[in-house]
């Protein structure tokens, strides 16, 4: 971790303590709502995984792959155990687990672009259909296999492409990649946190009332427009110039808002309003990190391509 990796976190630091301040202050002013309540646990949650993050930061590169691998196990369990599978599903969920996911982060921690690029999307997809066709089974067979794939593909081929910017090799940006991390988390999640602030003080026009009530086309525009300029504000810590940054902060924001409608018209699917109770405050891993699912693959190849 370089002096500006610290700093940014000391930042992030003094920012949730002012949150966190300002949280108890209207918990003493208007005692125990549900509002404040969520507010101060989603706050302190906060608190939880920037601790966590940026410890994984100081201890290095397979450290931060080790941590994106328990995230993309979680996230992948979450999504699986919501959804129906058969006895003929369990060579190909034996091998989503503990073959694809472990595979998928060994080939980023040793720089294979070549393969972990295709290995999920290509290689993967074509395995799993296969060994759900050895059992016999052919009850919902292509939407049994569907679900195994998408999920591969959500909570592991793009959570992976996060910890997959610390193979970029970019002239005059040596040893700083972790910064393009930090940088694409805080933009993303702060859009997040922006878009539910703005819809709660402005929001009035629903987005998609059946995928998600709480969104607002106010909250939208608001949360994006205000987290773009931050991505752009943040400039300094990547290759990227100004408006290089803001370009691009827009689109890992807009894309990170279509991921969360994604995730949300699954998840009403199948009749449930979180994906689990990992965080509290903010409901299972996938609800935490459904924006960044969209966002992190894209924003990989936006830089590896214009930047190395």
């Amino acid at each position: 971790m370089n002096t500006t990796t610290l700093f940014l976190f000391l930042g992030l630091g003094a920012f949730l303590l002012l949150a966190s301040l300002i949280g108890q202050l209207l918990a003493w002013k208007q005692g125990k709502t549900a509002v404040v309540d969520n507010l101060n646990q989603r706050i302190n949650a906060w608190w939880v995984m920037v601790l966590v993050l940026g410890a994984t930061f100081a201890a290095g590169k397979y450290a931060v792959i080790l941590l994106f691998l328990g995230i993309s196990f979680y996230a992948l369990r979450e999504f699986l155990t919501l959804l129906p599978t058969r006895r003929g599903d369990y060579w190909a969920l034996l091998v989503a687990f503990y073959v694809a996911l472990p595979m998928q982060y060994l080939l980023i921690a040793i720089d294979w672009y070549g393969l972990f690029s295709i290995f999920i999307p290509v290689y993967v997809f074509l395995l799993l259909p296969i060994l759900a066709s050895i059992s016999g089974d052919t009850q919902h067979f292509l939407e049994r296999t569907a679900k195994v794939q998408w999920g591969l593909m959500v909570a592991v081929y793009c959570i992976s492409a996060v910890p997959a910017l610390l193979t970029l090799e970019i002239i005059g940006y040596e040893g700083r990649n972790l910064l393009l991390i930090a940088w694409l988390i805080l933009v993303v999640q702060l859009s997040d946190v922006l878009q539910y602030v703005c819809g709660k003080l402005m929001g009035k026009r629903k987005v998609a009332p059946t995928l998600s009530p709480s969104k607002t086309l106010e909250g939208l525009i608001g949360g994006v427009f205000l987290a773009t300029l931050v991505g752009g504000a943040l400039h300094w810590i990547t290759p990227f110039s100004f408006g290089e940054a803001v370009v691009i902060a827009f689109i890992v924001n807009a894309l990170g808002f279509a991921g969360g409608l994604v995730m949300s018209a699954i998840k009403r699917d199948r009749g449930i309003k979180d994906w689990g109770a990992m965080i509290q405050g903010h409901g299972g891993m996938l609800d935490r990190i459904d924006s960044v699912c969209f966002a992190a693959p894209v924003y990989f190849h936006i830089v590896r391509y214009f930047w190395t």
